[in-house]
């Protein structure tokens, strides 16, 4: 068992166990803890340097979620085997990065991004393992061209996992691999030909895929939402004969579509022999109800093209997207892929395949829902203190943000620059209206993901601060 003396400082305002749990790390990262080593008890290790128990579980806790130790059965902790990638980082030359900090850094306390992660429970450790692995003598293959469709042992992993996780039926030669939603959307206006044609999309809706359909020439038909969803029969009307969906939290207002809706939605494709894009692009982050089955999932005919992503619930900077295609247009990519080489790096593709086939990325994206859910009850309890009866929530119980409806005389924008003044950015839904009606409220959508746990309640109660002398009184 290892003999340690860490400097705990009370009067810090680091929080003990974050000192705790920093100790272990820089020792561990420094090779002067060997894998394999054996950590003192929680009550041995409490005792001997005077903290309670709940201070150490934490600091262990944080280290196992980060991959720096493991936990036996009966037996204890252990750190793990990081010696053969420590040993290669101290052979590198020292690369010493860049002061510069972005603005958005510069500038805002609290950042309310749609698509900030929590990078503070990445397993990075665990991450650069099999980085090492696939950088290793014996896989230099990887380094060259690989398949156009995406790599097939991380295709494998990814029709395993959707299966058991969204209930999509498909096998490994239906998904395609693409670096982020807007190269799928390009993929898929390649497969059904740029002529002209109608594209049916939610009002309002994710504006980044609307402009990629504008700009590839298709006449982009905005359809109402209702309460529970897509208006369908507007869309039956519209005469178009493909259309963009994001079920699972409709992107924008965020409600989930019901079962009853999702059918109907069916039926029209299949009377009409019409094309679903649905975008399940934070599905794995549902914290009330039971699960939804995806469309794909309920599609019997091949009218469903499923679309996902790990920007939400890995790594934005992996850029790491997909989509499973019916069979027929599997087919067409394949005929019209000599166009294309693939566009993720394989290195990442084979990292991500190694990550998914050891169980680590089922056991992150548990650690992640609880942590994404406990954030978004903290959220919307903030809002009600808050702001109470000046605002109205949609949006709540799925993804990584809420949207809310502000009771106030001045407009979105207006209220983006006071916030923004005050060191907050937020972010207005305006941009995501084709044709935005006119009276309505300024609506923002509220990213939780990327701030601290400690620190949603004050960043909300803050933002209510700024806004407060311009709510509408009753």
């Amino acid at each position: 068992m290892l003999e340690i003396t860490p400097r705990i400082r009370e009067e810090s305002d680091i929080p003990l166990y974050r000192q705790l749990y920093q100790y272990f790390r820089e020792e561990i990262q420094a090779g002067r803890m060997q894998s394999g080593s054996r950590l003192p008890s929680v009550r041995g290790l409490a005792q001997q340097i005077n903290i309670s128990k709940t201070t150490v579980e934490l600091a262990y806790h944080q280290l196992l979620a980060e991959g720096y130790i493991e936990s036996r059965e009966r037996s204890g902790f252990y750190v793990v085997e990081v010696d053969a990638f420590l040993e290669e980082d101290e052979a590198q030359p020292q690369v010493f990065e860049s002061t510069a900090v972005p603005v958005d850094e510069q500038t805002f306390r609290y950042d309310f991004h749609m698509a900030r992660i929590d990078l503070d429970y990445f397993p990075f450790a665990i991450w650069r393992k099999f980085s090492n692995q696939v950088l290793r003598p014996e896989s230099k293959e990887l380094f060259l061209y690989g398949d156009r469709q995406g790599e097939l042992g991380l295709r494998v992993q990814i029709a395993r996992y959707l299966h058991q996780a969204r209930g999509v039926d498909c096998k490994p030669e239906q998904i395609v691999i693409a670096a982020g939603t807007q190269l799928a959307i390009l993929l898929i206006c390649q497969m059904i030909g740029m002529n002209g044609q109608a594209v049916a999309m939610e009002e309002p809706g994710y504006q980044d895929v609307r402009q990629t359909f504008l700009q590839f020439g298709f006449q982009v038909k905005p359809i109402s939402l209702e309460e529970d969803g897509l208006d369908v029969e507007e869309l039956r009307a519209s005469g178009a004969r493909v259309v963009y969906v994001t079920p699972s939290h409709q992107e924008t207002l965020g409600m989930v579509m019901p079962y009853a809706k999702r059918m109907k939605l069916l039926q029209w494709a299949e009377e009409t022999n019409s094309l679903i894009l649905e975008d399940d692009y934070d599905g794995e982050f549902r914290y009330r109800g039971k699960p939804i089955p995806s469309l794909q999932s309920l599609d019997k005919r091949g009218n469903v093209i499923y679309m996902g992503t790990f920007s939400k619930s890995l790594l934005p900077a992996i850029r790491l997207s997909y989509m499973v295609l019916p069979p027929q247009l599997a087919e067409k990519f394949r005929e019209q892929s000599m166009l294309f080489d693939q566009t993720v790096s394989r290195l990442h593709q084979k990292t991500l395949e190694l990550f998914m086939a050891s169980g680590e990325w089922e056991r992150h994206i548990r650690k992640m829902r609880v942590i994404y859910q406990k954030k978004h009850e903290i959220m919307l309890q903030a809002i009600k203190q808050s702001f109470g009866e000046h605002v109205a929530v949609t949006g709540q119980g799925a993804g990584l943000s809420i949207t809310l409806e502000v009771y106030s005389h001045k407009s979105a924008e207006e209220l983006v620059e006071l916030a923004r003044q005050a060191g907050i950015r937020v972010f207005s839904t305006d941009r995501k209206w084709m044709n935005p009606p006119a009276g309505r409220l300024p609506t923002f959508q509220l990213g939780f993901g990327g701030i601290p746990l400690e620190e949603i309640e004050q960043s909300v109660q803050q933002l209510a601060q700024v806004w407060s002398p311009y709510f509408i009184q009753s």
